[in-house]
């Protein structure tokens, strides 16, 4: 038997992780140099000596997410030259340009909860550098950060989004990698929108997963039970886009681990059962500049400013050309569905939940609009630098009319493929990403469509779910 008693790892208490995770959050708010925060940072590291490994961590072109656990000590010694094997993450580098150096973005730097993570490890997101030091083309994280940085630099903007990511907690660890569509998922609770008792396993998994956020200061705001049996929502408050994709990130990374110490498995796929809602993760944006919301005009239609209405307009326009970034998987299809409250409509409504585009009741603080149609399977930092380029810098090729907005019939692509041939033929999407990027892409999106059934039908396939990004691994991927 092992002596625990011989390890001092480091253990936090919640609450005092919540408040070093505040103050690290308000760090980045202040906009503390880069050249500050490394330095603050690094001797936190060197002086204390209860921690063992620093968690280094990235997503790839699919939005995966991957992580390495780093020794402190070394990485005290080698952060400016830490590198890695591109070509083994698909979507990446290939094999005769295969290394890429990891960049620590100290301003991501976050203590974790040891009943969760273990103890002794910290948290901090890498930034992909090419072999010349060049920010890699296909990091979307390090795209999303410079686009941010822009608009605060040049003009005072940011950009502020709150996601609402709804999941699925199932029977049993590892529920996806085992999918039959013989026997599909086993539901762990029959209840309902707000319904779940205080100790049903929905209820006891949603509070451990709002406690270990709490820790991480994600600020949270409400958490229950959604309308699908067994579904869960857990919102948090708003922040500046690139902490909202991390915050996703670790919300999902979180969520899955939670369950998994409970025997079961949290899914994001977005419609893992028929007959019952899909999961969707509504993007609510807004844009702020020097404190004003640039959203809000208690004079405009449905209280919302003409800036706000070009940005829909402009997502309205290019509906099309971005549904592959939004919805990314062949699963995500058969969440577009309006009698499953999901929107497959291009259009917008401030009371129509089928419409892609929703302008909820708001004030001068929460004036903002809600993206319907992102599925919670995106990546984020693609997703969310597309919604925000596609808003400001969108093409507008015709005036729409408030009637329009609303009454007009143009709907989403209804599978992948469909999605993929618009995704190809658009040349906003090129000047978006880049042709490499967009190639890239639609290659991992056809290799996954590939290996499904053309038909979605009407049971979810064992195939759509094992070669899903998220729940597949690379050895199946060989084995096909």
């Amino acid at each position: 038997m092992t002596n625990t008693v011989l390890r001092n790892f480091l253990e936090i208490p919640y609450d005092e992780l919540e408040q070093l995770n505040l103050e690290a959050k308000e760090k980045v708010s202040k906009r503390t140099s880069p050249e500050e925060l490394q330095e603050y940072y690094l001797k936190y590291l060197h002086d204390e000596k209860r921690l063992k490994a620093v968690t280094v961590c990235f997503t790839d072109i699919e939005g995966r997410f991957h992580m390495l656990d780093y020794d402190k000590k070394f990485l005290l010694k080698s952060y400016d030259n830490l590198t890695f094997d591109g070509s083994s993450i698909r979507g990446f580098s290939v094999v005769n340009e295969s290394d890429l150096r990891l960049a620590i973005d100290w301003g991501s730097f976050r203590w974790l909860p040891s009943d969760v993570f273990g103890p002794g490890k910290v948290i901090v997101f890498g930034l992909i550098k090419d072999r010349d030091g060049a920010n890699y083309s296909s990091d979307f994280r390090g795209r999303l950060k410079e686009y941010c940085d822009k608009l605060y630099n040049e003009q005072q903007i940011t950009a502020n989004i709150s996601v609402e990511c709804e999941g699925f907690l199932f029977q049993g660890a590892n529920a996806e990698q085992t999918f039959s569509s013989r026997e599909g998922f086993q539901l762990v609770s029959s209840g309902g929108y707000f319904n779940s008792l205080p100790k049903d396993p929905l209820k006891l998994f949603i509070d451990n997963l709002a406690e270990a956020q709490r820790a991480m200061a994600f600020q949270n705001e409400k958490d229950h039970p959604e309308v699908a049996p067994s579904q869960f929502e857990l919102n948090y408050t708003y922040c500046d886009a690139l902490l909202a994709a991390d915050q996703l990130q670790f919300y999902k990374l979180v969520a899955r681990q939670v369950a998994a110490n409970m025997g079961m498995t949290a899914c994001f796929l977005p419609k893992p059962v028929a007959g019952i809602n899909g999961s969707g993760m509504h993007c609510n944006m807004s844009l702020s500049q020097k404190g004003k919301n640039l959203f809000w005009d208690p004079q405009g239609e449905d209280r919302l400013s003409q800036k706000g209405w070009d940005f829909v307009d402009r997502l309205l326009n290019s509906a099309n050309d971005i549904c592959l970034i939004l919805n990314s998987s062949v699963n995500a299809y058969r969440r577009l569905d309006p009698h499953f409250e999901a929107p497959n409509q291009i259009k917008s409504s401030a009371v129509d939940r089928t419409s892609m585009v929703r302008i909820p009741l708001g004030n001068e603080k929460s004036a903002r609009i809600e993206v319907r149609t992102v599925a919670p399977d995106a990546n984020p930092y693609l997703a969310f630098l597309i919604l925000l380029r596609t808003g400001m810098e969108g093409p507008m090729t015709e005036t729409i009319s408030s009637e329009q907005r609303r009454t007009r019939t143009r709907f989403l692509p209804g599978n992948i493929y469909d999605a993929v041939r618009l995704f190809k033929s658009s040349e906003f999407i090129t000047e978006m990403i880049g042709a490499d990027n967009k190639e890239k892409f639609v290659e991992r999106k056809m290799a996954s469509a590939d290996r499904c059934p053309k038909e979605l039908g009407t049971m979810v396939k064992t195939s759509e779910i094992l070669f899903h990004h998220e729940v597949t691994n690379q050895y199946l991927w060989s084995k096909f």
